[in-house]
């Protein structure tokens, strides 16, 4: 559990967030129907992601059934993915949408969902107690602020190894969203895009199998170099975790 302004949150392994005091469950960048997306543009990818990110999101519904659920923009890969989703995908999803207070946040790939078709309400942002829930970030201080968009991830280097790996990225006063949908991809945390967001130390909350793994941000590596500093060094428990559980992606 971290906090945030106040506010406890509780990263979970698949990508949520979880708040308890609100009884809110958070995700972003479900990326729904990128599949088809890219199948429309000739590139042949296997049209099974919006099943399988419907199904890992309806365990977690189950697993903490929040009163309310916020799907925090990019929910669709375009504007028309709706049309696309299978029968029985829109009716999974309806149903998830009339078992909760839901809301989708619009992002910059399908913009302001339509409720009247698929359920729940749509806004440009939100504010929750004292967070605000926005797709893109703020590069201006945005303390309270929880966003997605850039799909963060962690790479750590233990002893020869290179292990990647889907990440919450906070510094304490805000926090960036893992990619929570099947197909989606991830940008380092040392990015420069995250630069103008996380301006002193920050912490990546690392997704293993079954929980997160906090590892501080001076730990972590560019995609395609280890620092001097980490030769030689001891893992830490999470690093420990990460090499049994989490085979190196190349």
């Amino acid at each position: 559990m971290i906090s945030i302004c106040g506010e406890r949150l509780v990263p979970d392994a698949s990508g949520a967030l979880h708040v308890p005091a609100h009884n809110t469950l958070i995700v972003s960048d479900l990326h729904l129907e990128k599949g088809s997306s890219y199948a429309r543009r000739g590139v042949a990818l296997p049209p099974y992601d919006t099943r399988a990110t419907l199904k890992l999101l309806a365990r977690v519904l189950r697993k903490y059934q929040p009163a309310h659920v916020v799907s925090l923009g990019d929910s669709f890969h375009d504007p028309e993915g709706p049309e696309r989703l299978t029968g029985a995908d829109r009716d999974a999803l309806i149903a998830m949408t009339s078992a909760h207070d839901w809301l989708w946040i619009a992002g910059n790939h399908e913009g302001l969902v339509d409720g009247h078709v698929l359920g729940g309400r749509a806004e440009e942002e939100s504010d929750l107690g004292n967070l605000i829930l926005r797709h893109e970030p703020q590069v201006a201080p945005a303390t309270g602020e929880i966003a997605g968009h850039l799909h963060p991830c962690g790479v750590v280097r233990q002893r020869g190894r290179r292990l990647r790996r889907r990440c919450f990225a906070t510094d304490g006063t805000r926090l960036v969203m893992p990619a929570f949908g099947a197909y989606t991809g991830g940008l380092n945390v040392l990015d420069d895009a995250f630069a103008p967001l996380f301006h002193g130390p920050f912490n990546a909350l690392l997704m293993g199998e079954t929980q997160v793994y906090p590892m501080p941000g001076k730990r972590l590596v560019p995609d395609d170099m280890q620092p001097a500093s980490a030769r030689g060094s001891k893992p830490n428990s999470a690093t420990q975790f990460l090499r049994r559980s989490v085979p190196a992606r190349r």
